[in-house]
């Protein structure tokens, strides 16, 4: 099979969990290539997400690396075997890969968290709100790069409104729903959208109220990606780079412990639908 050009974050997750087998089993890459009838240097093209792996492989290296986790191998089973090709597809060659890969996580999450203190959450932001933030984030963006990033964005909604929704829950910090990336009439729109998801029962939103004594947690953005079993879960954080995506279980770890932390800090969520209500009344 010929090495991919790019593989998705999925695809190098499913190779990843495939070397964290093999190590917890203490073998080396050459000592399980021959089973495969294989080469260490394809083995590692495998681990690396560069080249695919059937589902009769994934199971005979899970028997080799004794590995009795039934529900994590079929998880790994349904991720080599997935063909899923999700409305992202479209805009391969034409976004960063960054922008496919954060869709396809969000397509197969089983419960999506997040905390952004900035901006209003992707997943909640209207037209006008998206475009105003990707002109202002990137000056002189042209109208044909531009338009893309606004469509992708609002077609990543469909996580949460299409026919078996995905629970959300974000924390959104008072800043960002004041804050006007544009004008009045888009801020309104985009807090009056915000209460038209919460009243549809397609997001559950925490306000992090900007007079919390004891918040220190104003430079964090993240979600949290629930994955079919608690071993694929995958966190992304915002990073110089661009977006990271997490799956070491400290570091996960941490970020489900500083979800809970925030989520300490911010109002129930009757309050703050109360409480966004009285904002729009401001504007």
């Amino acid at each position: 099979m010929a090495p991919r050009s790019q593989p998705t974050a999925r695809q190098v997750r499913l190779g990843t969990e495939l070397r964290r087998l093999r190590e917890a089993a203490g073998l080396k890459a050459r000592e399980v290539a021959g089973l495969l009838n294989s080469t260490s240097a394809q083995m590692s093209q495998v681990e690396a997400g560069n080249v695919g792996v059937s589902e009769e492989r994934v199971r005979r290296l899970a028997a080799h690396y004794d590995c009795t986790d039934e529900a994590l191998i079929d998880a790994l089973v349904a991720m080599a075997t997935d063909r899923t090709q999700g409305w992202w597809e479209e805009y391969r060659g034409v976004l960063p890969p960054v922008f496919q890969d954060t869709a396809e996580v969000e397509h197969h999450a089983t419960f999506l968290r997040e905390v952004v203190i900035t901006y209003v959450p992707g997943l909640l932001q209207t037209a006008d709100y998206a475009r105003a933030v990707y002109a202002y984030v990137h000056p002189g963006l042209p109208e044909s790069e531009l338009i893309p990033r606004v469509e992708h964005r609002m077609m990543r909604r469909a996580v949460i409104e299409g026919g078996s929704p995905t629970p959300y829950e974000t924390l959104i910090h008072e800043c960002a729903l004041r804050v006007r990336v544009s004008d009045r009439d888009v801020s309104r729109a985009q807090l009056q959208e915000i209460l038209g998801q919460i009243e549809q029962g397609h997001a559950t939103v925490r306000v992090i109220p900007i007079d919390q004594d004891g918040f220190g947690g104003a430079g964090i953005s993240m979600m949290y990606a629930g994955g079919p079993v608690p071993q694929l879960d995958t966190g992304l954080r915002d990073a110089p780079t661009g977006v990271a995506f997490i799956d070491a279980e400290a570091q996960l770890k941490k970020l489900r412990t500083l979800f809970l932390t925030i989520q300490a800090a911010s109002l129930d969520p009757n309050t703050s639908r109360d409480f966004i209500h009285r904002l729009t009344k401001e504007l």
